[in-house]
């Protein structure tokens, strides 16, 4: 029996590449696509500071903004809008309960958070299956109104950066106040200490049950997060040197790292008492030999240090320069490019790693420089990524200003859960990672970006588009739905249709359109009509602005011509 084949529809990407380069090469000729380095490196940038800057910056750091926020960047200066990203910030509000009227507990708008279970002996209570899955349901809903809701600040994106690297999935750890606490201690250190991250990370309960640390113990040593302590969270593997020597750490070095880490347990998981669920270290459990480690790590010999072992462990890990290296490394494919070739290992890698180990691992400091540099703003770092999912769709809510209900919590939250479902089909869930190594696009090559389009996902993109231009996004009787004509009225080149077209492409996509591309763009809008006839349609609504019916024609006309946009290739890059 023969098999059919279906072949994908594929993403242009052959379109994408040539406009980056036609773009990049207006400015100067043949230009690589990764970011040159050559006198162009972590210099701060001097260049001209303008919306565009500000824009590219935004793309990059938040989930999103306004026409507003960016024309009211463009006044500040680079310094003072790197310093708004970083300014401390409270942690949000916890998530509450939506869903369930009758547990008294936890009413309607009040926080489960580290509230057990709740169980009655007549049984009107949801049962504790139910309970607990609609806190992760809260939890996630919850999580998308703070990206939909944090304004110009970086502490989001680094949050999201942390849990794509120490990596947690809610399908294997479902206790919603374990996953919680998670990704507080993430969203905490966003921009802090990372030595103090590993250290914290490392006995935090909800790693502890991913990577089985709380089956770890002196007669069953279990090497799943020594490996990935190593592997993905700190050195990388690098080349093979040697039958299991990976020229940053060996077998033997997993193996002794894992005894390590024996003894500690899991508090509160699960649990239908009120409190925090913690790591607990219980001794017994605990291997109290020497660890020998190998000769890439000095031969150094680990004691026994009972419930502070594993803060020896990490230190020891520190001392080597690769884990600067490395974390910089990820840092750059989350910012600026998938493309590590060895001048941007040499001049922009190596030189930030350097500034990281000289602030101790402070987070900050390395984080400024990268995004205050001439690198970050070269033409070549502006447009190659291709959105993630959760970019896509943060950045069309934010940059329409689509609104969302705020006055009923019920409503809001399933807004929320409602909107959340939708990246299921984009395929990239927030507590879903793939797996421990995170989404692929930040480190499968040869694909990276490119991995977030295949002919499933960008039709789900376009659905997407389409539900918010057609006003067809609700939850119960409220419509989510881009308002046009409001969207017009804010820009400052709406008298002219030419120009008006391009401030709407060079604010939605990093490289603009061509004026080819303007001219069918502009074709749905004025289908074989001179240009002045928009003139006469946009004044008809200025001049009757309480006109129902006028207002509902031109935001449908105008509504099919930013669909024409979003289904442009140059709209899915950042």
């Amino acid at each position: 029996m023969s098999k059919t084949i279906t072949r994908k529809k594929m993403f242009d990407f052959a379109r994408l590449d040539n406009k980056l380069q036609s773009h990049k090469n207006a400015k100067t000729s043949a230009l690589p696509l990764t970011p040159p380095v050559d006198g162009d490196g972590l210099e701060p940038y001097n260049g001209e500071w303008n919306v565009t800057t500000a824009a590219h910056l935004y793309r990059r750091t938040t989930f999103g903004a306004t026409r507003e926020q960016i024309n009211a960047a463009a006044t500040l200066s680079l310094d003072q809008i790197i310093d708004q990203l970083f300014e401390p910030k409270d942690l949000p509000e916890e998530p509450v309960n939506y869903i369930y009227q009758d547990i008294p507990e936890i009413p309607i708008g009040v926080s489960w958070v580290n509230v057990g279970l709740v169980t009655n002996d007549q049984g009107t209570f949801p049962d504790l299956q139910q309970q607990n899955n609609t806190r992760r349901n809260s939890l996630r809903a919850w999580t998308l109104g703070l990206l939909l809701n944090e304004g110009m600040h970086i502490r989001e994106k680094m949050t999201l950066f942390w849990h794509n690297h120490f990596v947690v999935e809610n399908q294997i750890v479902k206790d919603a106040n374990v996953m919680y606490k998670y990704i507080t201690l993430l969203r905490e250190n966003a921009t802090g200490n990372f030595r103090d991250l590993v250290k914290n990370i490392t006995i935090d309960p909800a790693m502890l049950v991913y990577l089985n640390g709380d089956e770890n113990k002196v007669n069953a040593p279990n090497e799943n997060y020594a490996r990935e302590l190593m592997e993905l969270f700190t050195l990388g593997k690098g080349a093979l040197a040697g039958p299991g020597d990976y020229t940053t750490f060996t077998e033997d070095d997993v193996a002794a790292a894992a005894k390590v880490l024996t003894g500690w347990r899991v508090v509160g998981y699960g649990s239908r008492q009120d409190g925090e669920p913690y790591g607990f270290y219980r001794n017994a459990q605990h291997d109290r030999t020497d660890k020998q480690f190998s000769h890439r790590f000095n031969n150094q010999i680990i004691s026994n240090n009972g419930a502070n072992e594993y803060l020896d462990l990490v230190e020891m890990i520190f001392t080597r320069d690769e884990v600067s290296k490395f974390i910089c490394r990820k840092l750059y494919r989350w910012f600026v490019y998938y493309d590590i070739n060895e001048e941007v290992e040499a001049n922009i890698i190596e030189p930030l790693a350097q500034i990281l180990r000289e602030n101790d691992y402070e987070l900050e400091p390395a984080l400024k420089v990268l995004l205050k540099s001439t690198h970050f703003f070269n033409i070549c770092s502006v447009g190659p990524m291709i959105k993630n999912p959760l970019d896509f769709v943060t950045n069309l809510f934010r940059q329409f200003s689509v609104q969302l209900p705020e006055n009923n919590i019920r409503v809001k939250y399933g807004a929320w859960a409602n909107l959340n479902r939708a990246f299921e089909a984009l395929e990239m869930v927030y507590y879903s990672p793939p797996n421990v190594a995170g989404w692929k696009a930040y480190y499968q090559a040869p694909l990276f970006y490119r991995t977030w389009i295949n002919s499933v996902t960008l039709t789900n993109r376009q659905r997407i588009t389409d539900l918010l231009t057609e006003g067809r996004l609700a939850i119960g009787d409220f419509r989510m739905e881009i308002d046009a004509v409001a969207f017009i009225d804010s820009l400052e080149n709406n008298q002219e249709v030419n120009a008006m077209i391009h401030e709407i492409a060079d604010f939605i996509m990093p490289l603009g359109i061509t004026e080819g591309q303007k001219d069918y763009v502009k074709d749905f809008l004025l289908p074989g009509l001179p240009d002045y006839e928009w003139n006469m349609e946009y004044d008809e609504y200025l001049n009757n602005p309480n006109n129902e019916e006028i207002r509902k024609a031109l935001n449908i006309k105008l509504n099919n011509m930013l669909n024409i946009l979003f289904k442009m290739p140059e709209f899915y890059l950042s």
